[in-house]
C-alpha cells in the first residue's frame, strides 16, 4: 500500500488542497513538508503526538520533514482554539522551550544530512521590516476573508487583539520563506490551522506563480488531541520528568472504549492488517487492545524498557500486588507535617492527586480514596510520619495510583 493510501486508511487525512498532486508527491517521496510547533511550554504533550507520528511515517516513505519551531510566532501567540490571549513569553523562555522540543523530537524524527531539518522562524520573522511586510505580504490578504476564518471567529466576541490578528500573516510568510529557501512544497497541520495554511499556499501562488500544497491532519489532533492532552492534573507530557512512563502508560490504558481502536489505527505503527482484525473486538478484548495501545505508545516515546516496566507495574498493581517501583511518587517534607501527621486532604493536594482541597474533600466523602488499599472513611484521616517513611500508596478511584514518601 502506498503511503498516501495508508494515511487515508488510518483516518489521518481530513482535507487537502490538491489531492492528486499531493498523492503523487508523497507516494514518490518527493515532498518536502513542514509542520510548525509553537514553543508554549518546555515539553511537547500528547496533543503534538499525532503530528510527530505523521512526520515519522512520511519520512519513512522517503519524504523530507522540516520541523518549524515558532520562536518568532511565539512572540505573538496562535489564537486558534483559544478563548483568551496567550501569555507573552520572554525570548529566554522561548529559546529554552525550543531546545527542549528538539531533544524530544529526535526520538521520532531522523535529523542530519539529506534527512529532516529543524528551523526556527525567529531567524527571519524578527528581522522583518514592518512596512515592507505590509506592502509585500499584507496586500495579498483580505480582512473580510480573515475574519471569516474559524480561528478568528471564535475570538471576536471576547476580543481579538491586533497582535493575534497578525498570526495568519506570520504563518503564511513562514511557508513562503520555507518554499523559497528550503524547497518546502507542502504544509501539514491540524484542521484548526486550515485557514492559516491556505493563506500560505495562496501567498506562494500569487507571488511566485508556483504550486504549494496544504494537507490537514484529521480532527483527532485538535478536539480529540486537546482532550487527550488533558487530565485532572494537567497535560500529559512527553517529558518523563513531567509525566512518568507509568503515568503515560496508564493514561492510554484508561482511554475510552470508543476511542481505543481509533487511536491504535492513527498513532501506532502496527500493520493495518493486524489492526483490521481488531475491529470486531468487544468486551474484555477491548482491555487487551488498550494494553496494546499503551505499550506501543509508551515504547515509542520512552523506549522498550520503560514500556515493559510500566506494563509490569500496571499488572502488579491491578492484580493487587505490591510492586510500586515505577509508580508516580511525591516526596513530602517534614515541614509539611503538623505534630507528626498530615491530613488526607493536604496530602492529596501535595501529591497532585486532587487539584484542590475541595476536590480532595469531595472524593474522600464519596469513598473514592484509599490509603494502602484501605478506604478512607473520613476527611479527618491522618497519615503519620512513620507511615510516610515506608511509603504510602494513595489510590483515587479504580485507576489512579500515587505514592507519597518522606524526604
Amino acid at each position: 500500500m502506498k503511503i498516501y493510501d495508508e494515511l487515508s486508511a488510518r483516518g489521518l487525512i481530513a482535507q487537502v488542497t490538491d489531492e492528486e498532486e499531493i498523492k503523487e508527491l508523497v507516494n514518490s517521496g518527493k515532498a518536502t513538508f513542514y509542520i510548525g510547533f509553537d514553543p508554549t511550554a518546555d515539553s511537547l504533550h500528547v496533543g503534538h503526538f499525532m503530528a510527530l507520528c505523521l512526520m515519522k511515517r512520511l519520512q519513512m516513505a522517503g519524504n523530507k520533514p522540516v520541523v518549524l519551531l515558532g520562536g518568532g510566532t511565539g512572540f505573538i501567540g496562535d489564537p486558534s482554539g483559544r478563548t483568551d490571549l496567550r501569555s507573552v513569553m520572554t525570548p529566554e523562555t522561548i529559546q529554552h522551550n525550543c531546545d527542549c522540543f528538539k531533544q524530544q523530537m529526535e526520538r521520532f524524527i531522523a535529523f542530519g544530512d539529506d534527512q529532516a531539518i529543524m528551523v526556527n522562524n525567529a531567524d527571519w520573522l524578527l528581522k522583518l521590516n514592518y512596512i515592507e511586510l505590509l506592502r509585500e505580504v499584507g496586500a495579498h490578504f483580505s480582512v473580510n476573508n480573515m475574519l471569516r476564518a474559524e480561528c478568528y471567529k471564535q475570538r471576536l466576541e471576547k476580543g481579538l487583539s491586533f497582535l493575534e490578528f497578525n498570526y495568519m500573516i506570520m504563518q503564511s510568510y513562514d511557508f513562503y520563506h520555507l518554499f523559497k529557501n528550503y524547497g518546502c512544497n507542502m504544509q501539514l497541520g491540524g484542521d484548526d490551522q486550515w485557514s492559516n495554511m491556505l493563506g500560505g499556499t495562496e501567498l506562494i501562488r500569487r507571488k511566485l506563480g508556483k504550486n504549494a500544497y496544504a494537507m490537514t491532519i484529521t480532527l483527532l489532533m485538535n478536539s480529540e488531541g486537546n482532550k487527550m492532552g488533558k487530565t485532572a492534573k494537567g497535560a500529559v507530557w512527553l517529558d518523563p520528568n513531567k509525566t512518568s512512563p507509568f503515568e503515560f502508560f496508564q493514561y492510554w490504558r484508561n482511554i475510552g472504549d470508543a476511542d481505543v481502536l481509533k487511536c491504535i489505527r492513527m498513532l501506532t505503527f502496527l500493520p493495518l492488517e493486524q489492526i483490521d482484525a481488531m475491529d470486531k473486538w468487544e468486551g474484555s478484548q477491548l482491555n487487551e487492545a488498550k494494553e496494546i495501545l499503551a505499550y506501543e505508545l509508551t515504547k515509542l516515546v520512552h523506549g522498550e524498557e520503560e514500556a515493559h516496566n510500566a506494563k509490569n507495574a500496571s499488572h502488579a498493581l491491578f492484580a493487587g500486588g505490591t510492586d510500586d517501583s515505577t509508580m508516580p511518587t511525591t516526596e513530602i517534607a517534614v515541614e509539611q507535617l503538623s505534630d507528626g501527621v498530615i491530613g488526607i486532604i493536604d496530602l492529596m493536594v501535595a501529591c497532585g492527586v486532587a487539584s484542590s482541597k475541595s476536590e480532595a474533600r469531595r472524593l474522600t466523602q464519596q469513598g473514592g480514596v484509599l490509603i494502602n488499599d484501605v478506604k478512607v472513611e473520613s476527611i479527618d484521616f491522618d497519615i503519620t510520619l512513620e507511615q510516610l517513611k515506608n511509603g504510602v500508596k494513595i489510590r483515587k478511584g479504580k485507576k489512579t495510583y500515587h505514592k507519597a514518601i518522606i524526604k
